[in-house]
Formats: structure tokens, sequence, C-alpha cells
């Protein structure tokens, strides 16, 4: 059973149909993980937004062992901009999300080849139909027309998240091109509960794809 937010995200970059993770719904994933940690700290009262700016706010450390590194980085006094602690570890986010994973069940770690000759890690989802499950849940956010208001923040980050890293398992581009208001809405509503995060989501998910990079092994 999937418990934190980046968990689900990670999981959403699977492609059902084709039964992998394509490289093209890669790039970004260690910001996105991030970005969901930090959305939880948001939730979850740990953090502080300032104008587009984050800092920590005291109390006792997350449980999750992912969530609480994030929660780490933070600044305690000073608030910074977000986009720092979205980017800069983004390369060290993929492997203790799918650790997690792996120790649930939910995926298996074998060790391969890409294009037979880079080692890489291959992993393989456990449970794909709940993984589709999963993303239609999140294309339901659009597709029902539900109010944004009454969206749970989880739901409403992986909707809104998916579309900043273009992530085409959830939102094909005839699907941002249809849906391209609802889509808006929803993006100006996390961005009322969570100010500048969603920017620098972005903003980090382009930097990286101009360089080729943006995921870990």
């Amino acid at each position: 059973m999937l418990t934190t937010l980046p968990q689900q995200l990670y999981l959403l970059c699977y492609t059902v149909d084709k039964g992998k993770f394509q490289l093209d719904n890669l790039q970004g994933r260690g910001q996105l993980l991030r970005a969901g940690a930090l959305t939880e700290l948001a939730r979850d009262g740990l953090l502080a937004t300032e104008g587009k700016k984050v800092v920590r706010k005291p109390g006792k450390a997350p449980d999750d062992p992912f969530a609480a590194d994030v929660w780490g980085d933070l600044p305690d006094s000073r608030p910074k901009g977000w986009l720092q602690f979205v980017h800069n570890k983004a390369h060290t986010a993929e492997t203790p999300v799918r650790d997690q994973l792996a120790a649930a069940g939910e995926v298996s770690v074998s060790r391969g080849k890409v294009m037979g000759l880079i080692p890489a890690d291959r992993v393989t989802v456990t449970h794909p139909q709940e993984v589709a499950a999963l993303q239609e849940r999140v294309r339901g956010v659009v597709l029902g027309g539900a109010d944004p208001v009454s969206v749970p923040l989880e739901e409403l980050a992986m909707a809104v998240f998916a579309v900043e890293l273009e992530v085409t398992s959830v939102w094909s581009r005839a699907d941002l091109r249809t849906h391209k208001e609802p889509l808006k809405t929803l993006a100006a509503r996390f961005d009322e509960t969570v100010p500048g995060l969603r920017k620098a989501l972005r903003d980090s998910y382009l930097s990286s794809r101009a360089v080729g990079g943006g995921w870990s092994a």
C-alpha cells in the first residue's frame, strides 16, 4: 500500500501499456519526488511560505525518512527560494523512494544495461493495474470536473506536477490542449496553497531537460 506522495509520484511515471518507465518520463523525476515531499511538509504544517520563499517550521521531523531529509534541507530562519530545494539534490531522490517501494513489494529491482552497454537498475512494477488506477484517479481530477477547492492536496499535486513535467503516462499532448483551462485552474489552486513550488519544479525540469539530465540510476 502506497503511503507517501513521493511513492505515488514515482509510480505515476510508469507507462502501463508498454510495461516500463519510458526515458522521457524520467527526466525530472528526482525533482518531482522532492516536490512531492515538500507538498507533504506544507500539508503537515512543517514549512511556511513567505512570498515565494520557504522556511522550515519547528516541530517533530516526519516519520518518513525521505521527507525528513528534505525537511532537514530547508532553512530554519531566513526564508529562501524554492528552486534549490527542488533541484540541488534531485539526483539523490530516486533511490530512497524506489527502495521504499521495493521493500513494500510494489516494485522489483534488477541490474541490467542500457543499450547493452551502460549498467543501470531495471525497475519492474509489481501491480501495474494499481498504477493504472492511480493514473485514472489523477486524470479524474480534471475529467470529472471537480471543484478545485474540494480536491485533496495530494491529488491536486499529482495532476498539476504531471503537467509541469509533461508526464505522458498521465497526460498526452492532446489532453494538455483539450483540458488547458481546467488544468490552469488547478494550477492556480495549487499556487494558492503552496506558492512558488510549482514554478520551481517547472524551472528545474526545464533546466535538466536542456542538458539531458534529471534522473538518477
